[in-house]
């Protein structure tokens, strides 16, 4: 017969254990608020028993499919969503997540092309993440900048001697539509360094237009120092309207570091009309055009992160260059109205200089940039002032001219000299300048030595004497990008520019 006294000792063994476990573990209740989708929309929907959603909140739907609390209200909740809405119905569970919309930050952003969450489209595998920002930053406060003195050139002419960019600014790129607005910033990524990084935005493109400026900057192998996120037209209205503050998070990343940062949005068009129509689906009262009334405040508070910071807060930059397009050369339309007055300055690209093949088609009468020569070389500085002044004089008379009235020698001759000099300023795509070089061309056709040269033959007079100057001037090259004057330099300048063009030279072969 078995004991039962080994039995009652296991027993009572097993049983103290189990006493033990559960006086050692401490219960911790866990709330969890449930909504419901109570109806869907093209990009948005509707949310009902979310009571404490917090406004700009994350939100979680079935099947991956994310969400921003835009519209929160007593009893309801207006959602921007973040994905197709295909499969979400009337029903379906919304969980909070108690966090605001983050992406990726990081060096290994660098030659990716992601979306504004920071997923890869390139595939090339997944991101991998120093950290995750949230995608709206306050702004640097106004003691923590800098004036904007170093300039960020683009490599155009037209635009270093006429419009300088400084790093920190914002410089609106505007125009109608097909005039060469994303080819000038695309040049102007291809001209940096490495030691200024660049974000490229497309905000609502096709996607063979992204891939062509993809394409691009792999040719030319700026890709590697620059970050392309893009919410393509056929991506969801709420990618396209976070993809610009995704895309400064990115760029803010690298600022706080003290690295100098490009960033393009291509372009905000797109991106309000992204937001009207959300904001519609979101029965939000329509202003002007339809916008909402915060058209205005989404693009500044964008804008406003566009900075250069002091040297005790590690002294980085962000350089903005927001594209807008313009319809029929209408720059008091609403948006490009906006736009101008929360930007330092705009560069205007005419529809008739395209149509004539005054590639860019810069307006310099109409384009401005608010930063002024304080973001110039000394030796640019130098040679765009009689530049400006004799374009804008050159064109004046030209309209003159047109009346067919009869000319004296002097007007004759500065008619001339400008027609050279809007010879000079047409610049080929992905062929970005030197100071020097550019230095040197306007040198020399402000100073009249190619007033004998056909104007057929004005771009073989312009490589003559870049050629000649890169191969003669490597010494003077370094310290006008130092920041020496032109003066001591401008003889030698001259001297190359007349042996390049000199009688029985090229000028006067044969074509």
């Amino acid at each position: 017969m078995i004991s039962e006294q080994p039995l009652r000792d296991l027993a009572r063994t097993t049983f103290d254990t189990l006493e033990d476990v559960l006086s050692s573990k401490t219960q911790h209740l866990t709330a969890i608020e449930i909504g419901t989708v109570s109806e869907v929309s093209t990009g948005t929907a509707e949310i009902a028993n979310l009571r404490s959603v917090a406004a700009n909140e994350l939100l979680r739907f079935p099947r991956g499919l994310l969400g921003i609390a835009a519209d929160v209200e007593l009893g309801r909740c207006g959602a921007i969503l973040l994905g197709r809405t295909g499969e979400l119905s009337a029903g379906d569970d919304v969980r909070r997540t108690h966090r605001v919309v983050d992406t990726v930050v990081g060096d290994s952003l660098l030659g990716r092309v992601v979306d504004p969450l920071g997923r890869p489209l390139d595939g090339k595998g997944a991101v991998k993440a120093i950290a995750r920002w949230p995608i709206e930053r306050i702004a640097p406060a106004i003691m923590d900048r800098a004036a904007v003195s170093e300039p960020l050139h683009t490599g155009i002419k037209a635009i270093d001697a006429a419009i300088p960019i400084g790093r920190g600014q914002r410089e609106l790129i505007v125009g109608d539509r097909q005039t060469g607005k994303t080819a000038i910033a695309v040049d102007t990524i291809i001209n940096q360094n490495r030691d200024v990084i660049c974000v490229y935005c497309a905000i609502g493109q096709r996607g063979d237009a992204v891939a062509r400026v993809i394409d691009k900057l792999e040719r030319t192998g700026a890709i590697d120092t620059t970050i392309t996120v893009v919410a393509s037209g056929e991506d969801p209205s709420g990618l396209q309207f976070i993809a610009p503050y995704a895309a400064t998070s990115m760029a803010e990343w690298f600022m706080e570091r003290g690295r100098d940062v490009l960033i393009v949005y291509d372009d905000l068009t797109r991106h309000g009309r992204a937001y009207r129509e959300l904001s519609l689906l979101l029965r939000r009262p329509p202003a002007r055009e339809a916008y909402p009334g915060d058209i205005f405040y989404i693009h500044s508070r964008l804008l406003e992160r566009a900075t250069r910071l002091r040297k005790s807060k590690g002294g980085g930059s962000l350089t903005a260059l927001p594209i807008i397009e313009t319809q029929a050369q209408n720059l008091s339309a609403y948006i490009p109205t906006n736009l101008i007055s929360i930007t330092d300055g705009q560069i205007y690209l005419s529809p008739t200089l395209f149509q004539r093949g005054q590639l860019p088609a810069v307006d310099i009468g109409k384009s401005v940039s608010r930063v002024g020569g304080r973001a110039q070389l000394p030796a640019l500085r130098q040679v765009s002032g009689p530049l400006k002044l004799a374009y804008s004089q050159f064109e004046e008379l030209e309209s003159f001219a047109r009346f067919g009235s009869r000319l004296d020698e002097d007007t004759r001759r500065r008619l001339e000299r400008g027609r050279r000099v809007r010879e000079a300023l047409k610049q080929a795509e992905t062929t970005p300048l030197t100071i020097l070089e550019q230095v040197a061309v306007l040198a020399a056709v402000t100073e009249g030595l190619c007033d004998h040269i056909p104007l057929q033959r004005m771009a073989e007079a312009e490589q003559a004497i870049r050629n000649r100057a890169r191969r003669e001037l490597t010494t003077v090259a370094d310290e006008i990008a130092r920041g020496a004057p032109l003066d001591p330099h401008q003889e030698a300048l001259l001297s190359v520019a007349r042996a390049a063009i000199e009688p029985g030279g090229f000028a006067q072969s044969k074509v």
